[in-house]
């Protein structure tokens, strides 16, 4: 397996922030070759990165015949858009090794929980405005801003709305002194446009930290403005399940879900569905 970590520095970078990937070792005596990537975001309500949502769930996507990555963004005190521009440069990266690690550059899946949901949506909503561009590229021509467009993106019990369904917290620490000036234009169901890619969503009814209708709003948003969107909502279950089943259980054992386990499936499927058709007709 390929193994690599690169330190991430972007403006308003915190030490720690770090792309860590994972990819299946090429080899002649292989015939599938040019995976998709799915890079995780974590969640942790902009206050930290989940252990949860990392690796485990890095190794479930390999474990499917799928490259991973994860991207460890600085949360609290560092405020937006810091963790976006570390997503952006993620990607760039990515693709500028997608040769070397036979990573398919057509292929790259923006993945994100909870408030790692909110940066992957928020990157799939912003990839191509000039600032992006300019500040990760130094050229805002639509050449440049190419480089920076998600593939597909992957939504878990997403933070989207800042407005009555709001998960606060995340967004307090998401803009800091910046929160009035702000809060607004981070709500996203109200950013979607059909630059947005095809999008997989999933989030369970009973979610009590972050309100189903975080989802569901999005959800609308991309219907409307044409965005081929898959929306999984399971009758059960708390927030941040992670795999939802025994290997990410949290220290309270409160995240062994059954009815959430097919997840992971469903997201695969609809990876292999839309970028993998030579590599579905193999199996």
């Amino acid at each position: 397996m390929i193994y690599r970590e690169f330190e991430i520095k972007e403006e308003g970078s915190l030490d720690g922030a770090k792309l860590t990937v994972y990819a299946q070792e090429p080899s002649d005596s292989l015939k599938i070759s040019k995976r998709p990537l799915v890079l995780l975001c974590p969640g942790g309500g902009y206050a930290y990165t989940s252990d949860r949502e990392a690796e485990p769930m890095a190794l479930a996507f390999m474990a499917k015949g799928y490259n991973a990555a994860i991207l460890r963004y600085s949360c609290a005190p560092a405020t937006y858009p810091t963790a976006l521009l570390e997503l952006g440069r993620a990607v760039l990266i990515i693709r500028e090794h997608a040769k070397e690690w036979e990573i398919d550059p057509e292929a790259i899946i923006v993945e994100g929980c909870s408030a790692g949901g909110h940066l992957a949506a928020s990157y799939s909503c912003f990839w191509n405005k000039d600032f992006m561009a300019e500040k990760l590229i130094g050229d805002a021509k639509e050449s440049s801003k190419e480089m920076l467009r998600p593939n597909g993106l992957m939504l878990c019990y997403p933070v989207i709305t800042s407005g009555e369904f709001a998960h606060r917290g995340s967004f307090e620490n998401l803009l800091g002194d910046k929160y009035d000036e702000l809060v607004d234009e981070m709500s996203l169901e109200n950013r979607v446009t059909d630059s947005v890619p095809r999008t997989f969503i999933w989030h369970t009814f009973t979610d009590g930290a972050v309100p189903v209708e975080n989802s569901l709003l999005f959800s609308m948003a991309l219907r409307k403005n044409g965005v081929n969107t898959e929306l999984h909502i399971f009758p059960e279950g708390g927030h941040g399940l992670a795999l939802a089943d025994r290997t990410t259980l949290g220290p309270e054992g409160k995240e062994n879900v059954p009815a959430c386990t097919p997840w992971i499936d469903l997201a695969a499927t609809w990876l292999k569905y839309y970028w993998c058709e030579q590599y579905a007709s193999e199996q």
